[in-house]
């Protein structure tokens, strides 16, 4: 294991706790987060927090600003249902296009994934089901082949990992979210595009009854 991996491993784990703090209301929109505080706090030097708070920052979920500690960033609930609304289209249209162009490898990929995230919705771990359900997603950005709408989903999904972490934690989310999967997963490696698209975008948009759940969580 090389010396960077540890300091990066902790920053990353820095992140996913603070992210957290952010979704669940802790840490209100507006709140200033010193990094001083922060590193005292964890125990930790300042670079981690501040790898962290950088990470954070370029997902959109806090805003950095010059001389001045970092503060979270407020997203309206109307804001995050039409940014969930986005990565749904995103989504459907990657779902689309994987079930067109998938190869052998990514077909393994994306099975690796969806058995990784029935072992941990076994184990009732939001937390590790949220790892390994990146995973199958991403998996499903890859076996899309093009190369600018991975970038997009991407980008969105790290502006919405919070809140996608906090889905997890609703009432059933996870092992309804672990169906759905299997469902996506057989659409797709079947190649029926239109009805991995369905999927997808269904899976990924939260309205009605699952946004107010969100929303409660919150």
């Amino acid at each position: 294991m090389s010396n960077q991996t540890i300091p990066s491993r902790r920053s990353e784990q820095l992140r996913e706790i603070i992210e957290e703090r952010i979704a669940t209301g802790l840490y209100l929109p507006g709140m200033q987060l010193d990094e001083t505080e922060l590193a005292t706090e964890f125990e930790v030097s300042r670079t981690p927090i501040r790898e962290a708070l950088m990470q954070l920052a370029f997902s959109g979920l806090i805003d950095m600003q010059p001389r001045r500690s970092a503060v979270v960033a407020a997203i309206s609930p109307q804001r995050l249902c039409e940014m969930f609304e986005v990565m749904a289209e995103l989504e459907a249209m990657c779902g689309r296009l994987a079930a067109r162009r998938m190869t052998d490898d990514n077909q393994h990929a994306l099975l690796v994934a969806h058995q990784a995230c029935k072992e941990a919705a076994e184990k009732n771990d939001p937390d590790e089901y949220y790892r390994r359900n990146e995973q199958f997603h991403l998996a499903i950005y890859v076996a899309s082949h093009n190369g600018f709408l991975l970038d997009e989903c991407k980008s969105l999904k790290r502006r919405l990992s919070a809140y996608r972490r906090l889905q997890l934690r609703v009432r059933d989310r996870m092992k309804t979210s672990h169906e759905e999967h299997s469902d996506v997963y057989m659409a797709i490696v079947t190649g029926d595009s239109d009805l991995a698209a369905k999927l997808l975008r269904s899976h990924v948009i939260v309205q009605g009854e699952r946004f107010a759940d969100l929303i409660a969580s919150m």
